[in-house]
């Protein structure tokens, strides 16, 4: 037997009232955001670092394949902070070139959004400020000067310096330099440099090479820089040139807040290669870069850390652009 149709219809009325009381009050029910996962320290740094990425330009196939405005670009699609260039006897960046044509290269720059992390070269090489030829050393100081100069046109604060060599194993035309010569020389060298860089308002940073024979302990650096009393000759700390011997997270703790500059270059214990060709992508080898960005972030660095390796990849060279990048965003906790 059916019921009546009246109540029929207060039986779905009074459901109606309940759904929708039901519904209002879950209206009111404060919405609980999942619970944020822990950092995980096999993927990427527990903790954040207030540091910025930069890559060096000698990752990128350059001029031979990318323009500098493309190498600039790809920087930027990456992710990377900011991006170091290179000094040379050609190129973008060259005595070929001056004020208006870096001031182009600045304003280039900012139009892509990334900034200029540094400036180095690898003139210091061939033409070393401790030479035993004076030719060499007048040619050095003049290459040394018009790279403070390009510096100072783009805007740029940090200039790389190798301050002199005792030694060069990768150069056949380089005459072994007795240490003390070399330590006078370096100091009368960087003295003069030093007078222009406050000029010019760019900071002379001293870079640590195992490979040059010189400064070959954090002690040795501190006393160099601070021998000159000025707050514009400071460090260039690389982290791989030291690597065969020692230890990176040690010298950034005795450096302080030398430190003006930082380059990250991967090295491997495992090998026995000791040049150039010793250096590997980020993360492909030994160095405990968790120590490393704690001995550095316990100093109160906070400025460039720039990948530098001089090997573009032949094929497909955006791939090695990119996976500096994450390793850099794992690195520095800002992906785990």
């Amino acid at each position: 037997m059916n019921p009546p149709a009246d109540i029929l219809s207060r039986r779905d009325a009074l459901k109606a009232t309940i759904a929708s009381v039901g519904l209002g009050a879950l209206a009111f029910e404060p919405v609980r955001a999942a619970p944020a996962a822990a950092p995980d320290a096999r993927r990427g740094a527990v903790k954040k670092y207030n540091m910025l990425k930069s890559i060096n330009l000698w990752a990128f196939p350059y001029p031979e394949r990318m323009t500098l405005r493309e190498c600039m670009q790809l920087a930027k699609d990456a992710g990377f902070d900011g991006i170091e260039l290179n000094y040379d006897l050609d190129n973008d960046l060259s005595p070929k070139h001056g004020t208006a044509d870096y001031v182009k290269i600045r304003k280039m720059a900012d139009e892509i959004g990334i900034r200029i992390s540094g400036l180095c070269s690898f003139l210091f090489w061939p033409y070393p400020l401790t030479s035993n030829d004076p030719a060499k050393r007048a040619q050095g100081m003049e290459l040394a000067g018009k790279i403070a100069q390009c510096a100072h046109d783009l805007g740029v604060e940090n200039v790389l310096v190798v301050p002199g060599a005792v030694h060069i194993p990768w150069r056949t035309d380089h005459e072994p330099v007795a240490n003390d010569v070399c330590d006078q020389r370096a100091r009368e060298a960087v003295g003069q440099l030093a007078k222009q860089a406050e000029k010019l308002k760019v900071c002379l940073n001293i870079e640590n090479i195992f490979f040059n024979g010189y400064l070959m302990t954090p002690m040795e650096m501190n006393a160099f820089v601070d021998s000159f009393g000025s707050e514009h000759v400071r460090v260039h700390f690389d982290t791989g040139n030291i690597s065969m011997f020692q230890f990176p997270e040690h010298w950034a703790k005795v450096l302080g807040k030398r430190t003006k500059n930082v380059h990250l270059k991967e090295f491997t214990k495992k090998g026995t290669d000791f040049s150039l060709e010793t250096f590997r992508p980020l993360l492909d080898g030994t160095t405990n870069w968790p120590a490393v960005t704690d001995a550095l972030a316990d100093t109160g660095y906070e400025g460039f850390l720039t990948f530098e390796y001089f090997h573009p990849y032949a094929h497909y060279p955006e791939a090695l652009i990119y996976q500096t990048s994450d390793s850099l965003d794992r690195i520095l906790g800002r992906k785990s």
